[in-house]
């Protein structure tokens, strides 16, 4: 059976075609919800590998991993038997679980949260992308088995969305990369035959179904880890196409997301709590870079260099110099009981209710009874200008690849729910018609459809 599946940055979504109604239909992955967020929480990451290993299908790819993966199994026995995990204990927990565990114990397991934009980084060593392989195929295999258990079939072919670009520089080699970690993936996961479609075209055919008279659309898909634009003829004349290729007159995108809003947001109105923005008794400010580096969860240099021995070191070294000593000692005891990721939790839920009100109170109770951090909506909007910016270009760019204007602009993805974002697209565009289609779904939709097309 064929189906669409939105590998997201922040949420992992699947659809299959409805045998009643021939629409798009997403399937429920955790409490009834159609959506898992994009986290993983182990026992210990030796034992990612293990899992997937023990759940290939595929017995020649399963002897193919086997034999790559020797090592890694013989450490993951070695920590079983260390940590006393029985074989039939439950060693690996997906979304909102992974959420709970990793909140309730963030120093005995390990965590990740939307491994999705570490693909296209630069620079991965060969046991770096097979890491990420392991816990793309993790996450891959858990929505599947969910996703049967709901359709009562077997998936076979999958359509899987991709952003315009993973990373910024060194495009091309950086998204091969990604694409060929999503795609081996997906084939460990248990599909037979994979696609990949952009995001914001899968997010443009989903909405294309609702338009009576052929338009310029300009779609705007902005998720977690990238912003992707595209301009595409769409309507009546354009849906039934064997071959769209010449509808899709300009593209762009950039990685820069929802995740980089809850960084600039964690590191202007959060971190100073902990010593950033504060001075040495020399008189020198405080060194920023480890406050980025704490954040900034989504780079995979700036987190080895946050947990590394230099590192160690160097709050030693500023413990003693630093104005601020209680300041900087919350920021010590955060590193050590690794609350980062918490932290940035903490913001991504602030931006989250800005969107519904002015100012928002972000309690860090877990850090230290009692600490809290007020954060209003202009600060926020000052907080977040750079990714704005960014974002901006990539509307800019696609309009003029096009060279014509929209007809109307069509916006889709989890963040662009916040009016910070909806405001300045309307200012830089001008007066043309805003609509906004489903924020979650409509990129699972879309691939869905696009799965039909090809696979029927």
């Amino acid at each position: 059976m064929l189906s669409g599946f939105d590998y997201g940055t922040s949420n992992c979504a699947i659809g299959v075609i409805n045998s009643t109604t021939q629409k798009a239909q997403l399937l429920p992955l955790e409490n009834d919800q159609n959506f898992l967020p994009s986290a993983l929480y182990a026992l210990g990451r030796e034992l990612v590998c293990e899992q997937v290993a023990g759940n290939i299908t595929d017995q020649k790819i399963q002897r193919e991993y086997l034999q790559s993966r020797s090592d890694n199994l013989s450490a993951a026995k070695q920590f079983r038997r260390k940590e006393s995990i029985g074989k039939d204990e439950q060693s690996l927990f997906f979304g909102q679980q992974a959420f709970d565990n990793y909140f309730d114990l963030p120093a005995e397991g390990y965590f990740v949260k939307s491994p999705k934009s570490f693909l296209g980084a630069s620079g991965l060593r060969v046991e770096h992308i097979r890491f990420f392989e392991d816990l793309v195929t993790a996450m891959m295999m858990h929505v599947k088995k969910r996703a049967e258990a709901q359709c009562q079939t077997v998936l076979t072919d999958t359509v899987i969305g991709r952003p315009v670009n993973f990373q910024g520089l060194n495009s091309d080699e950086n998204n091969a990369q990604a694409i060929a970690i999503l795609e081996v993936s997906a084939q460990r996961a248990g599909f037979k035959s994979v696609e990949f479609l952009y995001e914001p075209i899968a997010a443009g055919l989903d909405f294309e179904r609702q338009l009576k008279q052929d338009k310029k659309v300009l779609v705007i898909d902005i998720g977690g880890g990238t912003s992707d634009c595209a301009m595409v003829c769409m309507g009546p004349s354009h849906r039934n196409k064997a071959d769209r290729q010449n509808d899709f007159i300009g593209h762009s995108g950039e990685r820069i997301g929802g995740n980089d809003f809850d960084i600039q947001i964690a590191s202007k109105a959060l971190l100073p709590l902990f010593g950033m923005n504060s001075y040495l008794k020399s008189g020198l400010p405080m060194p920023t870079q480890i406050f980025w580096n704490a954040v900034s969860t989504n780079d995979v240099g700036a987190q080895a260099d946050f947990n590394s021995l230099q590192t160690s070191l160097l709050f030693e070294r500023l413990q003693i110099e630093t104005q601020e000593p209680k300041l900087f000692e919350r920021f010590v005891q955060m590193r050590k009981h690794r609350q980062n990721q918490h932290v940035v939790a903490s913001a991504e839920q602030a931006k989250i209710q800005l969107s519904e009100i002015k100012k928002v109170d972000v309690a860090l109770d877990y850090i230290e009874a009692g600490l809290a951090s007020s954060v209003t909506l202009e600060a926020m909007k000052d907080a977040v200008r750079r990714p704005l910016t960014q974002m901006i270009n990539v509307v800019n760019e696609t309009i003029a690849q096009a060279a014509v204007k929209p007809d109307l602009i069509y916006i889709t993805g989890g963040s662009a729910r916040s009016p910070v974002i909806r405001q300045i697209i309307t200012e830089q565009v001008g007066d043309i018609e805003v609509v906004d289609g489903d924020h979650f779904g409509s990129v699972a939709n879309g691939l869905t459809l696009w799965a039909n097309r090809i696979f029927k």
